[in-house]
């Protein structure tokens, strides 16, 4: 029997809660970057995309890739996330933009329409987002999300956009539980199939109880935030201290961007 919109509902809602947990379990499992100060992982890792997006050689780009599949392998981040959760949905979104360039790019023939710089170029854009994905994809399955926010704060990003994302991060969790407290509440009370119209009814009544609440638990957390003294900068217990093996990991970065950066203009 086909699964209804309310099963397909909460499957999917469960799917997001499930990746959300992985995330959270990988970010705490002993690795090689679980290990490393987030201000080292943020920047060594920003240098590295910096590098492979900028590249003009294939080969570079291609090293960079290789090496981000090592380090994902090295903390232990199976190749099978890498593929379902990154690798797949950069390459179908990054090629349904590309694929005009290959017919548009004006160059020689290769066949069916298509010229050789076309290729060439949807290629090397396709390379670039894939290996980019790959190393923000360890970034955040490395590391707890308020260890990332708080190592952009140290490195001066403006404290607005880091609040934003983190409560961003926190509460869009909370209202898909509630989404799935919704269905799940609907399903246990229906004795029949729904119709179409039905079915849209139900989902516009989500929608509308969702932007409710989102909007009444703004209020309520801003006035919450208000009375225990948040005047716009927020704080974490964790301190962080660089030690010998983020002084070595940085060098590593380093050393691996700057050849990266000379093999991509060289």
């Amino acid at each position: 029997m086909r699964p209804g919109f309310i099963e397909r509902t909460l499957e999917t809602l469960a799917d997001t809660l499930r990746h959300a947990r992985l995330c959270e379990d990988t970010a705490m499992a002993p690795g090689l970057l679980q290990g490393v100060d987030p201000r080292v992982k943020v920047c060594g890792l920003l240098a590295l995309i910096l590098a492979a997006v900028s590249a003009r050689r294939f080969a570079v780009t291609i090293a960079v890739l290789l090496l981000a599949t090592v380090l994902a392998r090295c903390s232990r981040i199976a190749l099978r996330t890498l593929a379902l959760r990154t690798w797949l949905g950069v390459l179908l979104f990054t090629g349904f933009i590309a694929l005009p360039s290959i017919f548009l790019t004006p160059g020689e023939p290769a066949g069916f329409g298509a010229t050789r710089q076309g290729l060439l170029a949807a290629a090397r854009l396709i390379l670039r987002a894939e290996t980019a994905a790959t190393l923000a994809a360890l970034l955040v399955l490395t590391t707890p999300w308020t260890h990332v926010l708080k190592a952009l704060r140290t490195l001066r990003v403006p404290a607005l956009p880091v609040i934003v994302l983190g409560m961003t991060y926190r509460y869009i969790f909370l209202l898909l539980r509630l989404a799935q407290d919704f269905f799940e509440a609907r399903r246990s009370r229906l004795f029949r199939a729904l119709s179409r119209p039905e079915q849209r009814h139900m989902a516009g009544a989500a929608a509308g109880m969702l932007l409710h609440r989102s909007m009444q638990l703004s209020e309520d957390v801003f006035m919450a935030m208000q009375s225990r003294g948040f005047r716009g900068e927020a704080y974490t217990i964790h301190d962080f201290r660089l030690t010998r093996r983020d002084l070595l990991a940085g060098a590593a970065f380093a050393a691996a961007a700057a050849l990266a950066f000379w093999g991509g203009f060289a």
